[in-house]
């Protein structure tokens, strides 16, 4: 039977009755591997749900329903269920089984949400804004740089859900370096709830990098010789995609230092203190982002002066031409006249004498504004 078979039932059981009710009709429910790697078989938004117990990997239950209940049942680990951009006839199965707050469920479906920290009862809602860097190989007016997702969590006292949306973010790498530490694993949830939070602020670190690269090669074209011809949109691009950047890092700070600050029945106050250490992170890349701001916004500002002192430039050498060609339209204009009376018109050596007055004056303008640096 699919995931979304699973959990419509469950959603439905839940008008009639409780977890028992649950259970008892997935006894009668095809047996299905919960423990794959990579991706479990329940249905397209499900990548993986795993139990831990002092942080190793056991055995999984028949389906979900087996799974939670053999964790409560213990009452010494925990559940982890990874989901891919759920349907909210998806969603709805596990949030009765969770027992999940409707406004988490709703912006956990739903997405396009800023980060934050909610606490609903004893459970713990965390929002964080995934970021990944687009490569390009050169960059443009229209070039995407960065690319954003978000990573929802639902932390409760044995179970952890994360609704991942967007194209990037995989846990699964993460997921794999946790469950080579069984002793961080072992903290419980929260142990999670800290990996995916180091995880989203390492991508920002390494993201910023990358961008930090692309302003340079932008700052290195403006002030080369010819800067005043660099496209200004490539300006303008970096820092829209950096104010993406800034949407997902900055909000980040107050979420993480409740965290670690804010006592909480799900965060172990030994976790606490990695979460001060995430913050510390956070900002470090807030700072660049600000400086990268910064210095783009000096970059605009001096390609915009090169551009003007660029025209200036134009003007002056067009100014320059102008008054060179003057002297000729001046005498060519006076001698066109066609008047009969004019002393120099039947002048045998007239026409010689106007040409090198004409050539003096030119030359003798050209030099003065090559010299004063007009042409």
């Amino acid at each position: 039977m699919s995931m979304a078979g699973n959990l419509r039932k469950v959603t439905s059981l839940g008008r009639v009755g409780g977890l028992r009710k649950v259970a008892r009709l997935a006894r009668r429910r095809p047996r299905v591997d919960l423990s794959h790697p990579a991706r479990s078989p329940l249905g397209t938004s499900v990548v993986n749900c795993v139990s831990y117990r002092e942080g190793v990997r056991i055995p999984a239950g028949r389906d979900l329903v087996d799974s939670v209940e053999q964790v409560r049942k213990n009452r010494d680990g925990f559940l982890w269920l990874g989901l891919h951009e759920p349907t909210d006839q998806e969603f709805a199965g596990v949030a009765e089984l969770f027992d999940l707050h409707p406004l988490a469920v709703e912006d956990a479906v739903e997405a396009h949400q800023r980060p934050k920290l909610e606490r609903y009862g004893e459970t713990v809602f965390a929002v964080f804004k995934t970021v990944c860097y687009v490569e390009h190989e050169e960059l443009t007016a229209t070039s995407e740089v960065v690319d954003t997702g978000e990573i929802m969590v639902f932390v409760g006292e044995d179970f952890v859900i994360t609704v991942r949306h967007g194209r990037h973010g995989s846990l699964g790498p993460l997921r794999e370096t946790l469950e080579a530490s069984p002793q961080q694993l072992s903290k419980g949830p929260a142990a999670v709830l800290h990996a995916i939070a180091d995880h989203v602020v390492d991508d920002y670190l390494h993201v910023t990098d990358s961008v930090q690269e692309d302003i340079d090669q932008v700052e290195m074209a403006v002030f080369a010789e010819n800067g005043a011809r660099v496209d200004a949109g490539r300006i303008y691009q970096l820092k829209r995609e950096l104010l993406e950047l800034k949407r997902a890092v900055v909000p980040l700070g107050r979420p993480l230092e409740e965290l670690a600050t804010r006592p909480m029945r799900v965060v172990d106050p030994e976790i606490q203190a990695y979460f001060r250490d995430v913050s510390d992170h956070l900002l470090r890349a807030k700072e660049q982002i600000a400086a990268f701001d910064e210095l783009l916004n000096s970059i605009l500002q001096a390609h915009l002066a090169q551009v003007t002192v660029a025209q200036n430039e134009d003007m002056r050498k067009i100014t320059a031409w102008a008054a060179v060609v003057a002297v000729p339209t001046m005498v060519c204009g006076v001698y066109g006249m066609n008047f009969e009376h004019m002393p120099e018109l039947h002048w045998r050596y007239g026409y010689g004498l106007i040409i090198g007055v004409i050539s003096v004056a030119c030359v003798l303008l050209y030099r003065g504004f090559r010299r004063n640096g007009w042409i």
